[in-house]
C-alpha cells in the first residue's frame, strides 16, 4: 500500500510541476494567409478584326506580346505545362476535324483582338477574345448557329453535337 501511495505522490508532482511552467510568448508571426487570385489574361496587343463567313473552326492564339505578358504573370512550371497540353490538344483536334470533317475550313487566329462571324440571316456576332479567359482555344461556326467554344478534350462530341443537331 505504501508503494501505491509513493507512485501517486510522485506521479501527481510531477504533473504538478509540469502544468505549472508559463506559457511561453508567441513570437513567430502568423503563417501568411493565402487567398485566392482570380487572374484574368493580358489584353491583346492588337485590335483587329477578322471576318468569317463560312463554316469554320478557328483556333485562336495570343500575340507575341500577349504571350509574354501571359508568361510573366504565370508561375512557369504552369504556363510551360499549359502551351505543350495546348500545343497536343490543338494538334489533335486539327487531325481529327481532317478526318471527320474534311469541309470544315480550319482557320488560325494570332494578331487579332477580334472574331466577326458572319451569319446567313446577315447579322454578325462578334467575339472579343480578351473576354476569353483562354490564352489558346478553338471556336467552331457553321453559319446558321452561334460560333461555339470548344472543350478540345472532347472534340469529336463537341463536333458532332454542333454540327449535327
Amino acid at each position: 500500500m505504501q508503494r501505491i501511495i509513493s507512485y501517486l505522490l510522485i506521479a501527481g508532482s510531477i504533473s504538478f510541476f509540469a502544468c505549472t511552467e508559463q506559457a511561453k510568448p508567441v513570437t513567430d508571426k502568423p503563417a501568411a494567409v493565402t487567398t485566392n487570385i482570380v487572374r484574368v489574361k493580358p489584353g491583346s496587343s492588337f485590335s483587329d478584326t477578322l471576318w468569317i463567313d463560312k463554316v469554320s473552326a478557328v483556333f485562336y492564339y495570343p500575340d507575341s506580346l500577349q504571350d509574354l505578358k501571359i508568361k510573366s504573370v504565370t508561375d512557369s512550371a504552369i504556363y510551360n505545362s499549359s502551351v505543350h497540353e495546348m500545343f497536343y490538344q490543338m494538334r489533335y483536334s486539327k487531325k481529327v476535324l481532317k478526318q471527320l470533317y474534311p469541309n470544315i475550313k480550319i482557320i488560325e487566329a494570332k494578331n487579332v483582338r477580334y472574331i466577326m462571324f458572319q451569319k446567313k440571316e446577315k447579322l454578325a456576332e462578334c467575339i472579343d477574345l480578351n473576354t476569353k479567359n483562354d490564352a489558346r482555344g478553338l471556336l467552331i461556326f457553321n453559319t446558321q448557329k452561334s460560333p461555339q467554344l470548344v472543350d478540345m478534350t472532347n472534340i469529336e462530341t463537341e463536333l458532332d453535337y454542333y454540327f449535327k443537331r
